[in-house]
C-alpha cells in the first residue's frame, strides 16, 4: 500500500507571506519521508474545516509551484470539479504540469459539489445529472487531446473545432486519471471506462462499492486489477505519543484486506513537520508491507 498527502489548509501562522515557504517545507518533507503523491484541493473558497473566508490557493498554480519544489513525488488535484474549467483548458493545464514536473502529473476529477462557492464566483454549476454528462465528455476530450487525434470533438455540452495539444505530456500514453466518487450507476462506470484510479469514501459500504466497480469493469471488458483503488482519509491527527499510530495502522490493514492499494491522507496541523516525520518513521514502511 502506498501513501499520499493532501494539502487543503493554507491559513498558516504568519499569514499569506508565510504560505510559500510553508508549502515548500511541507512538500520537501513529504517527499523525503516517502509519500508518493501530493495533492491540493481544487477549491477557491475554503471548503471544509473552517470558514469560507480562510485562505485558499488556486490549485494548478499551486501545483506548478510544488513541481518546482520537488523532484519525485506525483502531483494532482484531489479533485477538480468538472465545471470549473473548460475541458480543453483543463487538459492543457494537466499536460503542462506533466511537462514541467518531468512526468509527475495526474488528472484528478469529479462532478463537483460546492454550489455556494460556484455561485459566489459566477462559476457554472448545473444540476447533478448535467454535471455527470459534462464529466464524461470532459474525460473523452482529455483523452482525445492526449492522443494523436487533433480533430474536432462534438458533444452535447462541449464542441471543440480542433483538439490540438502541444507539447504532449511526458508520461505516456497520457497522465493517469483519477475519478473521485462512489456513485454506483454513473461514477464507478466512468472509472471502469476511462480512469486509472478511483477514490471511494471509506464507509461500511466500501466492500460493496468495490464489487460494483468490478461488475462495471466486466461490462466494459476492463481488467479490475488495472484500476488503483484509493481512499481519502481526512483529519488524520497522528502524534508521536499515544495510541493513534497503532489505530491508524489497524485501519490500513482493514483497507488492504478489502483491496485498497492507496491511501491519501489529509493530516491535521500539516504545517507542523513532526506528524509527517512520524509517518515516514512508523506508518509508511508498515503500509508498504501490506
Amino acid at each position: 500500500m502506498k501513501m499520499g498527502l493532501q494539502l487543503g489548509d493554507f491559513t498558516y501562522p504568519g499569514g499569506p507571506t508565510a504560505i510559500a515557504a510553508g508549502l515548500r517545507r511541507i512538500a520537501n518533507v513529504a517527499e523525503d519521508v516517502g509519500f508518493t503523491r501530493l495533492s491540493v484541493v481544487d477549491h477557491v473558497w475554503k471548503a471544509s474545516q473552517g470558514p469560507a473566508e480562510n485562505e485558499m490557493l488556486e490549485a494548478y498554480t499551486t501545483l506548478g509551484f510544488l513541481a518546482a519544489c520537488t523532484s519525485r513525488i506525483e502531483l494532482l488535484t484531489w479533485v477538480t470539479a468538472v465545471t470549473y474549467r473548460e475541458p480543453g483548458m483543463l487538459a492543457k493545464c494537466v499536460s503542462t504540469l506533466d511537462v514541467l514536473s518531468g512526468g509527475r502529473a495526474w488528472l484528478g476529477i469529479g462532478a463537483g459539489w460546492y454550489e455556494e462557492e460556484a455561485r459566489g464566483l459566477g462559476l457554472r454549476f448545473p444540476p447533478t445529472a448535467e454535471r455527470f454528462e459534462r464529466l464524461e465528455e470532459a474525460l473523452q476530450i482529455c483523452l482525445q487531446m492526449w492522443s494523436a487525434d487533433d480533430g474536432p470533438y462534438d458533444g452535447r455540452h462541449y464542441k471543440l473545432e480542433r483538439t490540438l495539444n502541444l507539447p504532449q505530456s511526458l508520461r505516456q500514453p497520457h497522465p493517469p486519471i483519477l475519478v473521485a466518487g462512489d456513485g454506483e450507476g454513473k461514477t464507478l462506470r466512468l472509472v471502469a471506462q476511462y480512469a486509472q484510479a478511483c477514490n471511494i469514501v471509506d464507509t461500511r459500504q466500501l466492500g460493496r462499492k468495490l464489487d460494483v466497480l468490478r461488475a462495471h469493469c466486466e461490462a466494459v471488458g476492463r481488467d479490475y486489477d488495472d484500476i488503483e483503488k484509493t481512499v481519502l482519509m481526512p483529519n488524520v491527527d497522528v502524534r508521536p505519543r499515544g495510541r493513534e499510530v497503532e489505530q491508524f495502522l489497524s485501519e490500513l490493514q482493514r483497507l488492504a484486506a478489502l483491496g485498497i492499494t492507496y491511501v491519501h491522507c489529509k493530516v491535521l496541523h500539516a504545517i507542523e513537520i513532526a506528524p509527517l516525520e512520524l509517518f515516514g518513521e512508523r506508518i509508511i514502511p508498515e503500509a508498504a508491507r501490506l
